[in-house]
């Protein structure tokens, strides 16, 4: 057996289980789950007819590389959201099966476990990161997210040394959990750091068409990087997915794009790797994302959802609404897990504890004393679960009081 599985650690919902194997939910209260972040909304009528529509792809053996097709559509959706100049769909995109496998595999195609290298991480972070470096033979080095910076990294915190070891970085703008989006001075300095030290970023943006102001769709890395004139995308791929943006999580769709370099190493990997795209759901993607008017509507749904969510929790919680992303981190008076025990044992909702989502760090765990609220079950059970939530918190000490 490959001796690096033995250092992957249980996943946050494995967690979740054996936090809750031993809680009685109340009967007479119907479950609500806002625990996992996977998008309940109805998948677009037009998805679902281009997937009947198109079942000759079944025929025959899709290409690694994906339609070009696909490619151009996806290139075309980059060009238009970021403002972009002429994305290469020849070079500078890989269509894959969804960004969370092509997050993991990137990894074991940039690094070179013989190099002892260090591989920077959010913290808290999307698990992947940290099995993707391990599995490569990496060493995971954990940013804690700073409140005080609206939860974004203090990457200046990486030490000389550290930067020098490091070979690969993770970026989650939007953020998981907290939703922030980092800004052009953040960009500029990694990218500075990256230019220095040689190192790749992988940015993941799988929430970036969830965003609360129509007027300001969170910054992209490519965006960011043609801001600065960096329009060759060197050293940058990023990995986004139709899960969030288009209700498809079992589509497993999404694409990477960028540094042409990286991503012809990457689809070498994948030849051999076997993550290729049926016709079928290309044909599908090619119409997700080539239409804009479902996402502004799978918008305004959680927009709608946020704005009668958070006045309830307001009453009992520190809680804010993020930048993007579908989730809600609050503080929690007591301990996370007990908290979240504490819910489901009296109101028959499920949470997940901020502290699964994130290492401890001599700063300690940047997630201890949070919670994570995925706002994907509709409107009505959100509202519910707020209500529930609320008169959970009451029954605490130290409730916090706005």
């Amino acid at each position: 057996m490959n001796p690096r599985l033995g250092l992957l650690q249980p996943y946050p919902f494995t967690k979740l289980r054996a936090l809750y194997a031993s809680v009685a939910a109340p009967a007479g209260l119907r479950p609500v789950s806002l625990s996992i972040g996977e998008p309940k909304h109805a998948t677009p009528a037009f998805i679902e007819e281009a997937i009947r529509n198109n079942l000759g792809g079944l025929s025959g053996y899709p290409a690694t590389k994906g339609s070009a097709a696909l490619r151009g559509a996806i290139a075309g959706w980059l060009e238009r959201r970021y403002g972009l100049p002429a994305i290469d769909p020849d070079t500078q995109v890989l269509p894959v099966l969804g960004s969370r496998e092509a997050l993991f595999a990137f990894a074991q195609t940039v690094l070179d476990s013989a190099d002892n290298p260090r591989v920077l991480c959010p913290n808290p972070f999307y698990q992947i990161y940290e099995g993707a470096a391990l599995l490569a033979g990496a060493r995971p080095t954990f940013v804690n997210a700073d409140p005080a910076r609206n939860f974004g990294c203090d990457w200046t915190s990486i030490a000389p040394e550290q930067w020098n070891e490091t070979r690969l970085v993770y970026v989650c703008s939007p953020g998981n959990p907290a939703g922030n989006v980092m800004d052009l001075d953040e960009w500029k300095y990694l990218f500075a750091q990256a230019d220095k030290y040689g190192f790749v970023i992988a940015s993941d943006e799988c929430y970036s068409e969830i965003y609360m102001d129509e007027a300001e769709p969170p910054l992209g890395a490519l965006q960011a990087a043609h801001r600065l004139g960096r329009s060759d995308f060197r050293n940058i791929v990023v990995f986004s997915s139709l899960s969030k943006r288009s209700n498809v999580p079992g589509m497993r769709s999404g694409f990477v794009a960028g540094d042409a370099r990286l991503l012809a190493e990457f689809l070498l990997y994948r030849t051999y790797h076997g993550g290729a795209m049926s016709g079928v759901v290309a044909a599908a993607s090619i119409a997700a994302w080539n239409d804009e008017e479902h996402v502004r509507e799978n918008r305004r749904m959680y927009r709608e959802k946020f704005d009668a969510v958070l006045p309830i929790l307001r009453e009992v919680l520190e809680v804010e609404r993020p930048q993007a992303s579908f989730y809600l981190w609050p503080r929690t008076p007591i301990a996370d897990t007990d908290f979240a025990r504490g819910l489901l044992a009296q109101q028959n909702v499920s949470t997940l504890p901020g502290s699964y989502l994130a290492r401890e760090t001599p700063a300690g765990n940047p997630g201890a004393n949070r919670l994570r609220l995925a706002l994907v079950a509709p409107l009505d059970e959100c509202v519910e679960a707020a209500h529930r939530v609320a008169r959970y918190a009451r029954t605490l000490p130290t409730t916090h009081k706005a």
